[in-house]
């Protein structure tokens, strides 16, 4: 499937990205993909904007690059999970002349509220260890597991905490004010996600415009994208496919010229024997 546009995969925690490679490979037999990593050093404050701005130092570059090559309209069609979905939702709010799309992976209408809230909340009421209340967390995001596998996902849900773009921390809850977009927006959630409710996803509805879809994994949880790879790279791919031919016929009409036809009585002779066509405005 030939978009026109790139498509770019949002990838802020790299712990997680793990998570992601299977999706990635269902998509990538239909289009290119592009992946777009940050990760933050230790010694980096946790800042999106800051993150925001490297992102469309990136796309600005691809943009550049794509109208030297002959490609003047050029976007990106960005997806990402969770804090990369995010990131994802603040670029497509402040550039939305750059993006063609938005897709939303466990993504909820306050962005904010994510699992990492969820940690921080649970350690400010419960009186647990944190050994503990990510082996919780776990148990809650992926399901129940064997215990080796639980023990490792939660060592991975540690190693983001501790190592990647986070939107909260024990003293700093961020909020994120609840809209939408003016790019054409997909929003893809887990059925059985507790992080994303169905209450928050029903609530995507009224920030929608014509041409969003919001779309639900069927006892899907919050890494839905992992366990059930194939039907939402359907999903996705039926989003970017229905946009493609939307773009295409537009383009269509605004290439196709009217045709006129002028008949032979509206043409006459000059006194030089050279052909002549009188002036007639074209209706419509």
């Amino acid at each position: 499937m030939n978009l026109g546009s790139d498509v770019l995969w949002l990838s802020v925690s790299p712990h997680l990205k793990c998570f992601d490679q299977r999706l990635l490979a269902h998509l990538a037999k239909d289009t290119a993909i592009r992946r777009w990593e940050y990760c933050q050093t230790i010694d980096e404050p946790c800042c999106v904007d800051a993150v925001v701005d490297l992102l469309n130092e990136y796309v600005c570059d691809r943009t550049a690059l794509a109208q030297r090559l002959g490609n003047p309209n050029y976007k990106v069609h960005l997806i990402g999970h969770g804090v990369s979905g995010t990131v994802g939702l603040f670029y497509a709010r402040r550039y939305p002349q750059h993006v063609a799309s938005l897709t939303l992976l466990s993504v909820g209408v306050l962005p904010a509220i994510n699992w990492q809230a969820h940690y921080y909340a649970m350690r400010q009421r419960l009186p647990c260890s944190r050994e503990m209340l990510l082996g919780q967390l776990a148990k809650i995001l992926f399901g129940q597991q064997p215990h080796r596998f639980a023990k490792a996902l939660a060592q991975l849900l540690a190693n983001d905490l501790d190592g990647s773009l986070s939107l909260h921390s024990l003293a700093r809850q961020t909020k994120i004010l609840p809209g939408g977009v003016e790019v054409p927006l997909l929003v893809c959630n887990g059925a059985q996600d507790p992080i994303t409710t169905a209450q928050q996803q029903s609530q995507w509805q009224r920030w929608m415009k014509s041409g969003d879809h919001l779309w639900e994994c069927p006892e899907g949880n919050h890494f839905f994208h992992f366990h059930n790879a194939p039907i939402t790279a359907a999903a996705i791919t039926d989003f970017w496919s229905e946009l493609h031919r939307s773009d295409t016929a537009s383009a269509h009409k605004r290439n196709t010229a009217k045709a006129i036809v002028i008949p032979p009585s509206k043409i006459e002779r000059t006194p030089q024997n050279t052909l002549k066509l009188r002036s007639y405005p074209i209706d419509g």
